[in-house]
């Protein structure tokens, strides 16, 4: 079988950047991601959760996406997602970001309805052979209702070789141990990615590949820090990153949505990005300003 890699980092799955009348922001977009070609980060993850994919209609998806790999031009990998309820929109804009260039999709599983294990296999089975892409799945079985279990990632990996990572936003260590060995099992280059902060060092400690976690968005150096620490073994560095990391999921709490709470920590950051986000999200006020910057300060975060 001729098996293709998947990349290993920290890779910020990346909001999408909005006017006040809630229309794509072309310059803010540019902003943010030549600030995170600066600071060092792996690849980019584009229209995920953070993105606001579900938004979004199809057309408006395909431009995004267009411009996001061609701004992007090359200096990193870029992944677009390309999930959606219906298989033929999946396969639409799986095909559209193959021609646009990009290096692979993210697939989430549909989500609402539930599926049989044979329609769930069947989905990703027929976006996997519409397109040769690279294919990571998503699995956030929190807002699909659906979990994505290793025995099933495990059967897709076996039969098709593009199938060759995934994105495991779970709050339980176990299924992304169990999801590193089973699916390793069947194909050793698979690559396990977290998507909670806080699991990058047990994921990393576990044979996975890295994160793709909001926190890398605005704090890339503590992601960056952790994962270059662990691979250079500087086990007191690794632990004083951790300690860092695990201060920043309150921040995900500010609200719900939590997605103005990622666009307002990288305004804080310093990038000046406009933090628009669609309705239903509620407008930022001081409070959560004053949460925000509390965590930034035990986070070791700084702000300007």
């Amino acid at each position: 079988m001729n098996i293709i890699h998947a990349n290993a980092g920290i890779i910020p799955p990346v909001p999408t950047i909005l006017n006040d009348k809630q229309k794509f922001d072309r310059s803010g977009m540019q902003l943010l991601i030549d600030s995170l070609v600066d600071k060092g980060v792996h690849g980019l993850f584009f229209l995920g959760t953070a993105g606001e994919f579900n938004q979004f209609d199809a057309g408006e998806r395909e431009e995004i996406a267009e411009f996001c790999i061609d701004y992007t031009a090359g200096r990193l990998p870029v992944w677009i997602g390309t999930g959606s309820n219906t298989t033929s929109e999946a396969i639409r804009l799986t095909r559209h970001a193959d021609r646009s260039g990009a290096t692979g999709v993210v697939v989430i599983n549909p989500y609402y309805c539930k599926l049989s294990g044979q329609s769930l296999f069947t989905h990703y089975a027929s976006i996997a052979e519409a397109s040769g892409l690279p294919l990571m799945l998503y699995n956030f079985p929190a807002l699909t209702g659906q979990d994505l279990s290793p025995a099933f990632v495990s059967q897709l990996a076996a039969r098709y070789s593009q199938v060759v990572g995934i994105k495991e936003t779970v709050d339980q260590l176990s299924h992304i141990r169990q999801m590193i060995l089973q699916v390793k099992e069947v194909n050793p280059a698979f690559a396990v990615f977290c998507g909670f902060d806080e699991y990058l060092l047990p994921t990393l400690a576990a044979g996975g590949a890295g994160a793709i976690a909001a926190s890398a968005n605005f704090a890339p150096q503590l992601m960056l820090g952790l994962y270059k620490s662990f691979q250079n073994n500087d086990l007191s560095a690794v632990l004083e990153y951790h300690r860092r990391v695990i201060q920043i999921p309150p921040l995900y709490t500010l609200d719900d949505p939590f997605i103005p709470s990622i666009k307002e920590a990288v305004r804080l950051s310093g990038v000046p990005v406009p933090v628009f986000s669609h309705a239903p999200a509620t407008p930022w006020n001081e409070e959560k300003e004053r949460q925000l910057k509390q965590i930034f300060s035990n986070a070791g975060i700084p702000w300007g």
